[in-house]
């Protein structure tokens, strides 16, 4: 008889679509058990790719709604919003946070990009996301966090993404711009805990990612991620439906697997960024699908899973 997992782990892949490149690797991750799930960019120049691949290789996939990158899905975004610069193109990861600060962006405009976009997935796919998340954390900021809420439940999507990650103020090692980056996340991750609650929206009790993210994947920081999430136990919250009798914590592990891009080959309208071309992706694919990862899930009692299975 098998043991009862401790953990229920969603391995998700972020970015699908990006590139031809992205997504074959991707699928070799899952091929090889490294992922279980993946996040599809649906205004990314190889969206319509990716859609194919999911469908013929099986693989759960779900919304990385987009509000940073590239060009907008919404028809009537594409001439003026407030959401894109002077040429046409979403502000970026940080200029959308900073527009945001100041009041320029119209949540309306938000909401009914989110609305276009979860429409496009299904056009793509054939069917609603089960999972929906935001590229560059942008769906849990204040404000956009009320309209991805009420679009998840308008389409009856169940479930998305709280990164909140147990151990993130431990890690000393991280660069400063990279943990004052990541702790504003995880305040705002907080702050859209009630708004979620309220729609009826769920999530896994923990999160990983931020902090094994690029060159910070490795054996021993995904054990320690591991680790320290399984020891947070099961939580308080009502971030998945009341089960007295459950004993395994669930989880996600945000990932970024792929093979890099090539320069103008991908993106979401601007051409691939940095982090794309750079190496950290086939870094991230080799660690993911090495066979002491693996080995690491078997030890910690972690069985794989996707978001329908939670």
């Amino acid at each position: 008889i098998m043991p009862q997992p401790r953990m229920m782990l969603v391995v998700t892949g972020d970015d699908f679509g990006y590139c031809p490149r992205r997504n074959r690797g991707i699928v070799e991750c899952f091929q090889a058990g490294g992922i279980t799930s993946v996040s599809l960019l649906v205004n990314a120049s190889a969206a319509k790719e990716a859609a194919d691949l999911a469908n013929r290789h099986n693989i759960p996939i779900g919304l990385h709604a987009n509000l940073s990158e590239g060009i907008p899905v919404c028809q009537s975004h594409q001439q003026a919003s407030t959401l894109t610069n002077h040429r046409g193109f979403f502000h970026g990861k940080m200029g959308f946070r900073q527009a945001l600060e100041r009041g320029q962006l119209s949540m309306h405009q938000v909401e009914l990009e989110l609305r276009a976009q979860v429409r496009l997935f299904q056009e793509l796919t054939g069917h609603l996301p089960h999972h929906m998340d935001g590229h560059q954390h942008v769906h849990v900021l204040p404000g956009v966090r009320e309209a991805f809420a009420k679009v998840l439940s308008d389409f009856r999507i169940p479930y998305t993404r709280v990164p909140v990650e147990t151990g993130l103020h431990s890690c000393s090692w991280l660069p400063n711009h990279l943990r004052n980056f990541y702790e504003q996340v995880e305040k705002d991750a907080l702050d859209s805990i009630p708004v979620f609650r309220r729609y009826g929206i769920r999530w896994p009790d923990v999160y990983l990612g931020l902090t094994t993210m690029g060159r910070n994947m490795s054996l021993s920081n995904l054990q320690r991620a591991l680790s320290q999430a399984a020891a947070a136990g099961l939580p308080g919250s009502e971030s998945t439906a009341p089960d007295c009798d459950k004993a395994s914590v669930t989880a996600e592990l945000m990932v970024h697997p792929g093979h890099p891009s090539r320069a103008q080959e991908g993106g979401c309208g601007e051409g691939p960024d940095d982090f794309s071309q750079s190496d950290d992706r086939e870094h991230e694919l080799k660690v993911l699908t090495h066979p002491s990862v693996l080995g690491l899930y078997r030890q910690h009692r972690v069985q794989l899973c996707s978001f329908r299975d939670l």
